[in-house]
């Protein structure tokens, strides 16, 4: 009985999706596979053994094996992939650019190997140059990103406000619920729980005769209805509360209530309880020591890739509530705001995808210029937050992108005319300070003010001029890889083959996202968001948007992986912390971004970088 040469199995070990089969599997396919050393004078024994898939252990070649066009590869890569899903004997054409070896894999013994689904899974993905999205199906934690209309499996209970108690009590046995939507002309004015039949009906001897408006709790806090499960569960831990109305978005009326108790049934691991902690926090010495205690409870809890998934969305409502909190301790020291202002978040807290390493960015948008005491008043509030962010573990911003920048507290009028002028003179240097501008949210204070802004802003967005030097902007970031599809990694650190996944692809994606958002005036910040919510006229097609969707998200888990097994707040992966077929998904994502970045700046600068 022949052997397989160990050269080739520990090759075969070492490489995506070969690593994963058990061992006498891999050994029965090195048996059969021939390992030869290709130069351009030898590449006819190769053209010879066309039924073969070819897996590239050094080297570095051209070759154009199907229709498609021709691709520049080198270790660790496919090619033959074509044919062998296929089952099509496509011409071949090599030209070798640095001789190498390249493992010939017969299609027999590739077929008997492709019934295990997974294998088979891995090629089919190779081939379409997708990023293998089964992890992200697989996600523990996923349905925390689901919209609340998804979780709602009910018809709302509602009742008009002039229903007297005893038919609204009624109406609550009856539906077998705890609580009441209360309505007038079809919107929400109220709610009525289980709680408030108790205390303020029973207890007190009220009329059962007296319309349920008299005992409701008017204007109850409430949710969007596309908005998530997890936003729900923040709000619910922030208020306190037990029971929340989903709305329509933009609309008053009530579609469903969500409770507690709903919660419980869908939760499947609680990682967000420092977020009821943070809530509870009385003074700021309450706060910082809850605080502290996230970077703990991630390192602790944060093992499945669905927990990375959501970690920057827990990171970045914990943020929202000690913005929150700080708010208050001021203005319980100093006294309430002299005039309507709203504190706006930039960058990843906008986004929602904060991760260990983030720093503040932020701002305040004041309803008018202030006079010099109201001045002194937002100084002395943006300084307190800024620096008891800094004391929680939000650090300061080196390039000073704070509220307690005076540059950066602005009247309404004056942030429109400072977007006017951006808009007006697109310069790359101008277009560099604003870029970090363009992914912002209200984070405290009247946020009726910063839905002007936005409005005023979005026509001045969408000039074909300014997205087109955005576009350009954008472009000078590539992803790294070589012509010859080889990682390029960064010189300095301590880790020579260390990728930086922020800059190097998370960041390009959001770009991307960016200018397909503004251009189609989708105005909320967070990548996921604007892929789920572009419309079909946007110029992305909905499966090039989920393929970005699934990148960004694989790309995550590695960095919030890398931070907490290493116990680092940077975002340089090394390779050495990734599997063979991660490597694989990582290339994969990374052609994936560089086409996606090539199509927006021909989309919108008409491929001029």
């Amino acid at each position: 009985m022949s052997t397989a040469p160990n050269q080739i199995i520990d090759f075969l070990s070492a490489s995506a999706p070969f690593d994963h089969l058990p061992n006498n599997e891999r050994e029965r396919i090195a048996k059969q596979a021939t390992l030869i050393y290709l130069t351009q004078t030898n590449k006819s024994v190769l053209l010879a053994q066309s039924q073969c898939l070819f897996l590239i252990q050094s080297g570095q070649f051209s070759v154009k094996d199907s229709d498609a066009p021709q691709r520049h590869l080198s270790e660790g890569d496919y090619f033959g992939i074509d044919g062998l899903i296929d089952r099509v004997d496509y011409a071949l054409d090599v030209h070798v650019d640095m001789p190498g070896l390249v493992l010939c894999i017969t299609h027999s013994s590739m077929y008997e190997a492709m019934q295990s689904a997974a294998f088979a899974n891995f090629f089919t993905n190779a081939k379409s140059e997708a990023l293998p999205n089964q992890a992200v199906l697989d996600s523990n934690s996923m349905w925390l990103h689901k919209p609340l209309a998804e979780v709602l499996n009910k018809a709302p209970v509602k009742a008009d406000q002039a229903m007297d108690i005893h038919r609204a009590a009624s109406l609550m046995a009856e539906q077998n619920v705890s609580s009441l939507l209360v309505t007038q002309n079809g919107k929400l004015v109220g709610i009525v729980t289980d709680r408030d039949l108790r205390n303020r009906v029973v207890a007190t001897a009220a009329p059962l005769t007296r319309p349920i408006s008299a005992v409701m709790t008017e204007d109850p806090v409430k949710i969007s209805h596309n908005r998530t499960l997890f936003d729900a569960m923040s709000l619910m831990g922030e208020h306190n509360i037990h029971h929340l109305p989903v709305v329509e978005n933009g609309a008053e009326k009530p579609i469903g209530m969500l409770t507690a108790s709903d919660i419980v049934r869908h939760q499947r691991g609680n990682i967000l309880f420092v977020i009821g902690e943070l809530s509870k926090a009385q003074n700021l010495y309450e706060l910082t020591r809850a605080s502290w205690q996230i970077p703990h409870y991630f390192a602790m809890h944060a093992k499945r890739p669905g927990d990375f998934d959501i970690a920057g969305k827990v990171l970045a409502q914990a943020t929202d509530i000690m913005t929150r909190k700080l708010i208050t301790f001021y203005q319980q020291q100093q006294g309430a705001a002299p005039m309507a202002y709203c504190w706006v978040v930039y960058g990843s807290q906008a986004r929602e995808d904060q991760s260990m390493g983030s720093d503040q960015d932020n701002a305040l948008l004041l309803a008018h210029r202030p006079d010099r005491l109201e001045a002194e008043y937002f100084s002395g509030l943006a300084n307190y937050v800024c620096n008891g962010l800094a004391k929680c573990g939000i650090a300061l911003c080196s390039g000073n992108i704070m509220a307690s920048n005076p540059d950066l507290r602005l009247s309404l009028d004056d942030a429109i005319e400072e977007a006017r002028q951006w808009v007006r003179q697109p310069t790359p240097k101008a277009i560099m300070t604003f870029n970090i501008f363009l992914d912002a949210r209200a984070a405290a204070g009247d946020t009726a003010l910063f839905k002007r802004l936005q409005a005023a802003r979005a026509p001045l967005l969408q000039q074909r001029s300014f997205l087109a030097a955005l576009a350009r902007h954008n472009n000078h970031i590539s992803v790294p890889l070589s012509v010859f599809q080889k990682f390029v990694f960064e010189k300095g650190g301590n880790d020579e083959d260390a990728i930086d996944l922020k800059k190097n692809a998370v960041a390009i994606i959001n770009n991307i996202v960016r200018l397909y958002a503004l251009a189609s005036a989708v105005s909320m910040p967070s990548t996921l968001a604007r892929l789920d919510n572009l419309p079909e006229t946007a110029g992305l097609v909905r499966k090039d948007a989920e393929n970005l969707r699934d990148i960004w998200l694989f790309l995550n888990r590695l960095r919030w992986r890398h931070q907490l097994t290493r116990n680092v707040v940077d975002n340089r992966v090394s390779m050495s912390e990734l599997s063979s077929i991660e490597k694989h998904q990582l290339k994969a994502a990374f052609k994936a971004i560089d086409r996606a970045q090539q199509a927006a700046v021909m989309k919108y600068s008409g491929g001029i970088s």
